[in-house]
């Protein structure tokens, strides 16, 4: 695989959509990262379902943990635009 460049350095920092940047060892960053193993293991576990129901109800907790990563991986001005965000009835 050949090397990629981005052209503006690492320097430790990763950017958030709205366009701010925070160190990679941000715990929001560690959030949106567990976020995203969750969800692949939802997909295996849908993946494998037999029932259609179930399967149904899985792809329904992925659809709002994708929108939990996006929040996380936002900064405020990020979150302004973002629509159909996570609330209590998700919970």
């Amino acid at each position: 695989m050949p090397n990629v460049y981005t052209r503006t350095g690492d320097a430790g920092l990763t950017g958030l959509f709205g366009g701010s940047r925070v160190p990679k060892q941000d715990p929001g960053v560690e959030g949106y990262g567990t976020v995203d193993e969750a969800n692949s293991a939802i997909g295996e576990a849908k993946a494998v379902a037999m029932d259609e129901s179930v399967r149904a109800t899985l792809h329904g907790i992925q659809q709002r943990l994708f929108v939990v990563a996006a929040e996380l991986a936002s900064d405020a001005r990020g979150r302004e635009i973002l629509a159909n965000t996570v609330g209590p009835s998700d919970v």
